[in-house]
């Protein structure tokens, strides 16, 4: 597993970030959050992250399809307390961006998201229309 950068361990570094809940039915019989849900919970934090960014604006025809999600546990996230899905862009190309996702409880990284996403349309893969990508641009990580 690779070594996660310092900035990704830091909740500052993070542009958004959304609290829930931890359900009783996310422990696996070690008596943590299993695998699946730690990913159940970075999907949440995301579609969040999604809605806030106004993900609904795009043109007709054009779609926003996940390329790749890559999670890294560091530590035991635990029930019932609560997780932080902290999120920002931490990669921006000519079609496909990278979100950059963390989940914290208590303060400490449990587990880091890189989330790819590519625009599309009809034709494959579509230019980011410049008022998104400036949106992107103000939602950056704070990477040291």
């Amino acid at each position: 597993m690779p070594k996660p950068q310092a900035w990704q361990l830091n909740p500052p570094s993070y542009p958004f970030s959304h609290r829930t809940e931890t359900r009783f039915a996310d422990m696996d019989v070690l008596g943590h959050i299993n695998n699946v849900s730690m990913a159940g919970l970075f999907e949440h934090g995301r579609g969040m992250f999604n809605h806030a960014i106004e993900v609904q604006r795009r043109a007709p025809g054009q779609r926003w399809l996940i390329a790749s999600v890559n999670l890294d546990y560091i530590a035991e996230a635990h029930f019932p307390e609560h997780v932080d899905i902290a999120s920002g862009i931490a990669r921006i190309g000519n079609s496909s961006w990278d979100i950059a996702s963390a989940a914290f409880q208590g303060g400490e990284c449990k587990a880091t998201c890189i989330t790819t996403i590519v625009l599309t349309n009809a034709d494959g893969s579509a230019p980011i229309p410049d008022d998104l990508r400036e949106e992107f641009e103000r939602l950056r990580v704070k990477a040291a």
